[in-house]
């Protein structure tokens, strides 16, 4: 259910285990989980909801990580107290010690929780909009005056249209004006003299004043303040979460190993495979054998189960036919 699971089964593939007691104690694992069917799905349940903690924490560590994986940081450590729970009940000696190293993470959980707002976070770190309201009393007052001056525009359009009588008077702003006064030509003869021009379109005329590039001055100043500010507290809050990173990694190959126990136990259950008993008497002793891949293509066939016993005595060698595919 996981990425880091998906990788860590490959690797358990291509490097299998060659120590006897570190086998079984997987097999352990993966048997506590096959025997109950609640706590293996409520444990998928909740990996279905991790994400790929070892590229975010990489992007943290490089700083190109934004508010928005910092967020999913967040929601993936969310998860880990529900899932000690859940393993809190199991008795193997695996299970238990992957409780135990699953580190809840709270305080950068929680700084996580408390600065960065939950609400679709922006990609940009540079333009604002990612620290939570209430978090940082001046980020809060700054927002006031820009939001306030948003308003302040609206109420100096009103006023302007109401004093000069022109009704297709508005307030607009572009990067290269900054806030303007934009009439239509049919009202040119009715502005005033206080008015500056600063632009001829072809449907009408700009025009700026001191009220309003004063107001631009403040509500600017503050919006750039603003993102300064709240970029200065991201980067804090990122820079806690790297120096939290062999935490977190430490962590996510905790759930990815969990995240292999479940696969393991639902394949096993699904297609009713029989855990082996390993030894290292140097005998292979196979009943009924089954080839797990082959089974899937003659679903509409009785798949004939096989025995294989090798030794090292009488049994060293077996010539084995048949065509390709046919489960030799």
């Amino acid at each position: 259910k996981t990425a880091p699971g998906k990788r860590m089964l490959r690797q358990w593939i291509e490097r299998p285990l060659l120590n006897l007691a570190m086998i079984t104690r997987r097999q352990s694992a993966v048997g506590e989980l096959f025997d109950n069917y609640i706590l293996r799905e409520d444990l998928t349940d909740l990996l279905s909801g991790v994400l790929d903690m070892d590229r975010l924490v990489t992007k943290v560590i490089y700083g190109s990580a934004n508010a928005r994986d910092l967020r999913s940081i967040c929601s993936t450590l969310s998860l880990i107290p529900s899932v000690r729970e859940l393993l809190s009940a199991c008795e193997g000696d695996e299970l238990k010690a992957l409780r135990e190293s699953l580190d809840p993470l709270a305080d950068v959980r929680d700084a996580i929780d408390a600065a960065i707002t939950d609400e679709n976070p922006p990609f940009s770190v540079r333009e604002g909009g990612m620290i939570r309201a209430g978090y940082n009393e001046e980020v809060d007052k700054l927002r006031e005056i820009v939001s306030g001056g948003k308003g302040w525009i609206q109420k100096i359009a009103d006023r302007e249209k109401e004093a000069t009588g022109i009704k297709t008077l508005k307030v607009g702003y572009n990067r290269v004006f900054g806030y303007y006064i934009e009439v239509s030509k049919s009202f040119v003869d009715m502005v005033p003299d206080r008015y500056i021009r600063k632009q001829t379109l072809t449907n009408g005329e700009r025009y700026i004043t001191e009220e309003l590039k004063e107001l631009e001055s403040t509500v600017l100043g503050a919006s750039d303040k603003l993102s300064a500010l709240e970029y200065d507290i991201f980067c804090g809050v990122r820079n806690l979460t790297a120096d939290a990173a062999a935490r977190i990694r430490t962590v996510t190959a905790c759930l990815a190993r969990l995240d292999v126990y479940c696969s393991l136990a639902s394949v096993a259950a699904k297609n009713n495979y029989v855990c082996p008993s390993l030894n290292d008497k140097n005998m292979f002793d196979i009943r009924d054998g089954r080839h797990p891949v082959v089974e899937k293509f003659v679903k509409d066939a009785y798949f004939v189960p096989n025995d294989t016993h090798l030794d090292m005595k009488n049994n060293r060698v077996m010539i084995i036919t048949g065509p390709n595919m046919a489960g030799k």
